[in-house]
């Protein structure tokens, strides 16, 4: 279990993940882990056009925003892309991600990108 990070009920959808920690920009909040898949569903992150991960942590509640404050990056680390206040909901966008354009990280399909 990961100390920074927590699960809550969020304002943007359903649940999500939230700043248990001050988290400075640059910080690693966490690593992705999962099973690779080749079909879409909830909690689904696409690598590339034809490779997911079902993502098994809690980082699987980080929902969409069109201002976020943190990133996935190729190695599966999610980076703070600015200071997260304790409190404060991690966020995404899952427009730098979402290359089929039919999924959800987080199986919010009233989300759009």
């Amino acid at each position: 279990s990961n100390s920074k990070i927590f699960v809550d009920s969020s304002p943007i959808h359903g649940q999500g993940l939230f700043a248990r920690t001050f988290i400075p920009a640059g910080e690693e909040i966490g690593v992705i882990e999962g099973e690779y898949t080749t079909s879409d569903g909830d909690y689904v992150l696409w690598l590339d056009e034809h490779t997911g991960i079902r993502v098994r942590s809690d980082l699987r509640y980080i929902n969409h925003s069109d201002k976020p404050n943190a990133a996935y990056y190729d190695d599966l680390k999610v980076v703070a892309l600015n200071d997260i206040h304790p409190g404060e909901e991690i966020t995404h966008n899952i427009s730098n991600r979402d290359r089929r354009g039919n999924n959800r990280l987080a199986g919010e399909e009233a989300v759009q990108g």
